[in-house]
């Protein structure tokens, strides 16, 4: 059984579900991955806490969901957040299972590709706390980001009042182009709002999706072939 701590927002958590069924290898009910979701929307706001230092820290409500999920019997845990991963050094200490590092995960994916420039799409919080420029430090990758922030947050923004169509899509195609235009020979969606946008993407970048990378591992520790480095 694999817990994962959702609401983050909740549209990407049940993406998160539907891609874990997607790729499963399953051809039967049985065969699928048991999931144990606490879909919570009422986890105080990451960009609140951590970048405008306006709200309370999140941390509690965090340690309190992996808490339910472990005592419900998961093996392991998962967080489809990559801003929420600030605290996961810290909530995997609250806890005796182990939890699926979602930026360690999409690294290791982005390294297997021997980039020389990787844009990085993320949100605000992810990219000044540096945890992707931290995880890829040791790789000399260089990474780049939009121009315009700004426009990226709105776009984040945007999914989570539930506009994934309409303008949006071309919004954010005209982003991802203008990573591409800089030299960009990967693209890095970090951020868990804009995988739901990932799918109206047309690029010569390869794309690397970090909620592809969770994916597949739940699929692989929901079978038992996870290994032991990647958690």
């Amino acid at each position: 059984m694999i817990g994962i701590l959702g609401g983050m927002g909740p549209e990407a958590t049940v993406e998160l579900m539907r891609r874990v069924i997607e790729r499963t290898p399953a051809r039967d009910d049985q065969d699928h991955v048991h999931l144990l979701v606490d879909n919570n929307p009422q986890v105080p706001s990451r960009i609140a806490a951590l970048i405008e230092e306006s709200g309370p820290s999140p941390l509690d409500e965090l340690v309190r969901m992996a808490r339910r999920l472990e005592h419900a019997g998961a093996h392991c845990l998962a967080m489809p957040c990559n801003t929420a991963h600030y605290y996961l050094h810290t909530l995997g200490q609250q806890v005796t299972v182990p939890f699926l590092d979602m930026i360690q995960l999409t690294t290791e994916r982005v390294v297997q590709l021997q980039p020389k420039r990787v844009g990085l799409l993320a949100s605000t919080a992810v990219l000044k706390l540096g945890l992707y420029a931290q995880a890829l430090a040791s790789a000399q990758v260089s990474l780049l980001v939009p121009e315009s922030q700004d426009s990226v947050m709105e776009l984040i923004r945007a999914v989570k009042r539930g506009e994934v169509g309409g303008e949006t899509p071309g919004r954010f195609l005209n982003t991802v182009q203008a990573l591409e235009q800089s030299g960009c020979d990967v693209l890095l969606v970090a951020c868990t709002e804009l995988s739901l946008l990932a799918p109206h993407l047309k690029t010569s970048m390869h794309v690397i999706d970090a909620l592809d990378c969770l994916t597949d591992a739940i699929v692989q520790a929901g079978q038992g072939r996870l290994s032991e480095g990647s958690r």
